[in-house]
């Protein structure tokens, strides 16, 4: 089902489907795993640009590296504009702690209030992909084999999708338009109970 807010359409899976990372378990494989890097729009890639140099201390060389031959950003084999990899898997702005557990340089930075930029809006956004075409902005649940624990964890803590992503959705879209959400929530709830 597809439900409309605002002139976006939405999947219902924002709203049925439970989901809530579980860093613990995964260690933040998603930014390990892939054929491409996180969708950048050239907004971000600018202000990527602009705080390179207090991103690259948190970075690991290999990281730089690919950074300093590709660039900031590259295109991918669809056309594109993404994060590029080490290796053509790893995202080139992952980096590990004395854990093995992967992080974020650009988030990193921005907790350690080096940047004002937290992090690529496709990752904070993860695991709803944004997608524009023909004018209409459509918000899609992307169900991906590796966050089989997230799926697992928001279940046991009975969080849907939205609700986990909160913080990020108000981020892109503002309150008002989180808090339409809710609403819709609230009729499915009361749709479900009435069947």
């Amino acid at each position: 089902m597809i439900i409309d807010i605002d002139d976006k359409l939405l999947s219902s899976d924002l709203f049925t489907e439970c989901f809530c990372c579980n860093y613990e378990y995964c260690g933040g494989v998603c930014c390990v795993h892939g054929d491409s890097g996180a969708p950048l729009d050239e907004k971000e890639k600018e202000i990527i640009k602009k705080n390179l140099d207090e991103i690259l201390p948190y970075m690991k060389p290999e990281g730089r590296k690919v950074v300093e031959n590709e660039g900031v950003a590259t295109i991918d084999v669809e056309g594109d504009l993404v994060t590029p990899l080490i290796n053509g898997e790893e995202c080139a702005y992952s980096v590990y702690d004395e854990n093995a557990n992967c992080f974020c340089s650009i988030e990193r930075a921005y907790m350690d209030k080096k940047t004002d930029f937290r992090k690529p809006v496709s990752c904070h956004l993860y695991p709803i992909r944004v997608k524009r075409v023909n004018g209409t902005t459509m918000l899609n649940y992307d169900r991906w084999s590796i966050c089989q624990c997230a799926r697992d964890k928001g279940k046991d803590e009975n969080i849907f999708v939205y609700e986990f992503l909160k913080e990020a959705i108000v981020r892109c879209f503002g309150n008002e338009f989180y808090n339409k959400l809710e609403n819709v929530n609230k009729s499915i709830k009361i749709t479900n109970k009435n069947k």
